[in-house]
This record gives C-alpha cells, structure tokens and sequence, in this order.
C-alpha cells in the first residue's frame, strides 16, 4: 500500500463546523464518482446516490432527520451539501452496500480537502410519507430504503485530533 493512502485513512476525521461557501461542482462530482467505485456484494450497484444542494431539499432533508432522531439545530452542522446513500431493499446486502459507498466517498472528499461527517436517521426518514414523497418528487422509487448521508463541505476550523487506536483492535492468529 502506498504511504499517501495510509495517511490518508490516518488524517479523516470526521468534521461538524462548516463554512457556508458551496462544494465546488468538479469536487462533488469527484466525491459523487469516487460513490460509484465502491465494493457492492455481486457487483450488482444497489446504492442511490443523491446529492442535496438545494435550499428546499436541503430543509426538507434537515427537517425530517430532526424529526426521527428528535433534537434542534442542524444535524448536518451547517454543510451546505448532504449527500443521501440510499439502497435497493431487496439486496441482502444493501446496508453493507451503502456503507461501502459513503466511506470511499468520505475519503474522496479528504484526498481533495474537502471535510465531512456521517449522518444517521435516513432508514427512518424514508420510511415516513413525506421521505416517500420526496423520492417520488426526484423520480427514485419509494421503496429505496435509507442507509446514511455525509454532510459535505469546507471545514470551519482544524480537523478533531484523533482518538488513540485501542491495544486489542488487531488480533494474529
């Protein structure tokens, strides 16, 4: 493995203060891309990827993460893109599927200095009517079942220092 991926994977970190300016259309596109070259079991593609940049989208979205995981304020810390993993249920492994898309897509938005949080709430989201009313709004069918969503953007200040790695996280047998 080259050094530059390493340190890569060591330098991520998860970011929750964003600057309002919006991601570059070339640097979503290579984070969108990077989605698409994820591993899925058989190959078989059952992610949706959707990119939120619209105002009215993006408050509908925030709205309804805030309405299945209960809270105020902005669960997407302000990032002006949320981009939404969403998988084909009948896939077996469409949760793994999705996983497999939003880490390569968070490691994509670091390599270009872009930062970026995983977000949780989308299964319950889209099980609701209205995250039902959405896909149907962006032509996606209603049965995509909601597997996570990063909030995307230029970071607002130093990255998290990294939490140390645990003695027994590796066993040789």
């Amino acid at each position: 493995m080259k050094e530059t991926m390493l340190e890569l994977l060591r330098t991520r970190r998860s970011v929750r203060a964003y600057k309002s300016d919006q991601v570059k259309a070339e640097e979503l596109d290579a984070v969108l891309e990077a989605g698409t070259w994820a591993p899925t079991g058989q190959g078989k593609q059952s992610p949706v990827i959707v990119a939120v940049q619209d105002p009215k989208y993006r408050q509908a979205v925030m709205e309804l993460n805030k309405k299945v995981r209960g809270g105020a304020g902005d669960p997407y810390y302000g990032a002006p893109t949320i981009v939404l993993v969403l998988a084909d249920p009948e896939r077996g492994t469409c949760v793994e599927d999705g996983s497999c898309v939003l880490c390569t897509m968070m490691d994509a938005a670091h390599a270009l200095g872009l930062s970026s949080c995983w977000i949780h709430g989308e299964k319950e989201m889209f099980e609701l009517p209205e995250g039902k009313a959405l896909l149907k709004e962006w032509g996606l069918p209603e049965n995509l079942r909601g597997v996570g969503s990063l909030a995307l953007g230029y970071g607002d200040g130093p990255a998290p220092e990294p939490k140390p790695r645990k003695a027994d996280y590796i066993h040789k047998v």
